[in-house]
């Protein structure tokens, strides 16, 4: 058992030159994407390369991640890490910056939109599915594993936020992934379903049910997807609250403290990304539906005898998925508060992220050949 308060230490980020390589049938998806936005929010270390990669999950849908190594690894095959989220971003915002920083540490990375989301594929978009989001991480597993630069027996998985009960679900089934790592945990069936530390009542959580069974009605009517419920769904009054962002244009007066951290971060340049969920839209209104069905980490237990880190910080809103997701896990496993860091501190702000932990969590972990 180890828990570990952590000194807030300088992380180095270092300019760099992406590099984008596809075939035929892929460059017309890229276009769009070379023209209008190609942003990322942090700057690529002049230690790695990064390409743009495509790969089909077990349902068919093709996902795209931007893979990330290290320069001048020579033909050795190195470990690897596989990362997404926050619920409702895309590979150029958190997870990227994560993949970036950790492949110049000697890690080969993946970041990678879920499907439904930003570059990948799925007919539907802005849909949520507790179900694929988790097989996502298996199907980058795949296609990481059968790289001839890639250690097979070494493939770990990290997510940030609301992809995070994904990433320990994923682990759950899939022996293959040999250390989790999470930052900023949010169990998004949770939130949904019992809302913030369970305090929906039993009235309110039925409201919930019956708004998304009623709008299956009202979709099913007009041939297309509405978008979804305000991020969250009840008032001062107790009243279900609609919306179609997940984040206002602009803040309101005197805003919630979690509201304005989020919003520094989706709404201004710090974080923008136009394919962005929480930048721009909302998911659709039956999205929380799955996520009443489909509790995260159920079988949270096997993922022993492989680790688990739990990155949290000191003041987020959201410490307690993390502590709670501690208590009940089973060892190995490691809990790490950020002091004096909120939850979206943990998005981009690579002077308290606690890298040098999470380099040594997965190096040290990786490497064990007595691991299922």
């Amino acid at each position: 058992m180890k828990i570990a308060i952590i000194l807030a230490v300088p992380v180095l980020m270092f300019l760099g030159q992406a590099c984008n390589t596809k075939t035929e049938a892929q460059t017309q998806k890229s276009e769009t994407v070379n023209n209008t936005e190609e942003h990322y929010t942090f700057q690529l270390s002049d230690k790695v390369t990064r390409q743009k990669v495509i790969f089909k999950n077990r349902y068919g849908i093709e996902l795209t991640g931007d893979l990330y190594a290290p320069k001048n690894s020579g033909d050795q095959k190195l470990p690897a890490i596989i990362l997404s989220g926050p619920f409702g971003a895309v590979k150029e915002q958190s997870s990227g910056l994560y993949a970036n920083e950790l492949a110049a540490r000697g890690f080969i990375t993946l970041a990678f939109d879920p499907s439904f989301t930003g570059e990948s594929g799925g007919e539907v978009r802005n849909v949520a599915s507790p179900d694929i989001f988790t097989e996502d991480f298996s199907a980058a597993v795949d296609y990481i594993g059968l790289l001839p630069s890639v250690d097979r027996d070494q493939i770990g998985i990290m997510a940030i936020c609301g992809l995070s009960g994904m990433a320990l679900t994923a682990a759950t089934s899939d022996t293959r992934i040999k250390a989790v790592a999470t930052a900023s945990m949010y169990d998004m069936s949770r939130s949904m379903s019992r809302g913030y530390k369970n305090s929906y009542t039993r009235e309110q959580r039925q409201a919930v049910i019956d708004y998304l069974s009623q709008q299956r009605w009202n979709d099913a009517e007009n041939g297309d997807y509405a978008l979804g419920l305000h991020e969250v769904p009840f008032d001062e009054n107790g009243n279900l609250v609609k919306g179609n962002r997940v984040l206002p244009e602009t803040l309101p007066n005197d805003p919630d403290p979690v509201l304005a951290a989020f919003f520094d971060y989706y709404r201004t340049p710090r974080g923008f990304h136009p394919r962005a969920i929480n930048s721009t839209t909302a998911w659709t209104a039956t999205t929380p539906m799955s996520f009443f069905s489909f509790p995260m980490a159920a079988n949270l237990d096997m993922i022993s005898p492989r680790p688990i880190m739990l990155v949290a910080g000191e003041n987020a809103h959201s410490r307690y998925y993390s502590e709670d997701i501690y208590k009940e896990a089973s060892e190995p496993k490691e809990l790490v508060i950020v002091p004096d860091a909120d939850h979206v501190d943990l998005y981009d702000k690579v002077n308290i992220i606690p890298f040098d932990q999470l380099e040594t969590f997965f190096r040290e972990n990786l490497n064990k050949n007595n691991q299922l």
